[in-house]
């Protein structure tokens, strides 16, 4: 498959945040490569949420879907299998909306995509104090944010800069030797449709936080599929926001672990 012949679908998680939503939307309209469509996962968001869609729908180069479910509690899981469901992308590209694209975000996507493989980027984490500022301005410019990245380093607002200013090329070295459960970010990580289709999207029986993220990864892992990192390439900015409820978040860990376990004895 070519590494530029291809439409992607970017599917974005939110829930009840338009502000951040909003800024989610404009980053990803000011790409450098616009041949993609966006998808918002809604799992269940207000009036507001839609107030902000229909005012940026109008005006973006780029299709804009919304996919909503009733609020019926943490459905990640589900709406994002119908987000994936009415893509029209061969290749899907999941970012959460409470974290803003850099202008090549797309393109780097589309660089390091290849058949019988998933991407798994990263994030540059945000503090409060300059999340309230950036949600203040009521847009969003990446050339202006990276303008003031080395004020935000020294001022502690900003945790890493490096990944914002250096960009690394496809290679051996992004190749992940083995399953590794940690530094899988749902907000940001890609895959070619076909691959989530062949093993069922996500598990929708995982719900709140449940690890639905790793719980994915290495259901395509144990498909056959390549997981490689999209480190040094394909970094989105994080939003601050208070930490979910993890109260289930050990029992998820021992769940998924259970589950690794019993797909790899079946497979040996």
């Amino acid at each position: 498959m070519s590494n530029s012949n291809f439409k992607i679908s970017v599917i974005v998680a939110t829930y009840n945040w338009p502000e951040a939503l909003d800024l989610c939307l404009h980053s990803l309209i000011a790409q450098t490569d616009r041949d993609f469509e966006i998808i918002i996962a809604d799992d269940g968001s207000g009036p507001s949420t839609q107030k902000v869609i229909d005012a940026i729908s109008p005006q973006s180069p780029i299709t804009i879907k919304h996919v909503w479910q009733e609020d019926d509690g943490c459905r990640k899981t589900r709406i994002a299998n119908k987000a994936i469901e009415v893509s029209e992308g061969s290749y899907l590209v999941f970012l959460d909306g409470d974290c803003l694209a850099q202008t090549d975000f797309i393109s780097q996507h589309r660089k390091l995509a290849k058949a019988k493989h998933m991407v798994t980027g990263s994030r540059i984490l945000l503090s409060e104090k300059l999340t309230k500022t950036v949600l203040s301005n009521n847009q969003w410019s990446f050339a202006d944010f990276k303008n003031h990245i080395f004020q935000y380093r020294i001022s502690g607002d900003i945790n890493k800069i490096a990944q914002l200013l250096i960009k690394r090329g496809d290679g051996g070295w992004r190749n992940f030797k083995r399953f590794y459960w940690r530094r899988i970010k749902g907000c940001n990580m890609a895959c070619w449709k076909e691959d989530a289709l062949a093993i069922n999207g996500f598990d929708e029986s995982l719900v709140g936080w449940a690890h639905e993220d790793a719980d994915f990864v290495f259901r395509l892992e144990h498909h056959g599929i390549q997981r490689k990192s999209g480190s040094w390439a394909t970094e989105v900015i994080h939003l601050y926001h208070r930490v979910r409820d993890q109260s289930l978040n050990t029992a998820s860990i021992e769940r998924l672990k259970e589950k690794i376990k019993i797909m790899q004895e079946s497979s040996a």
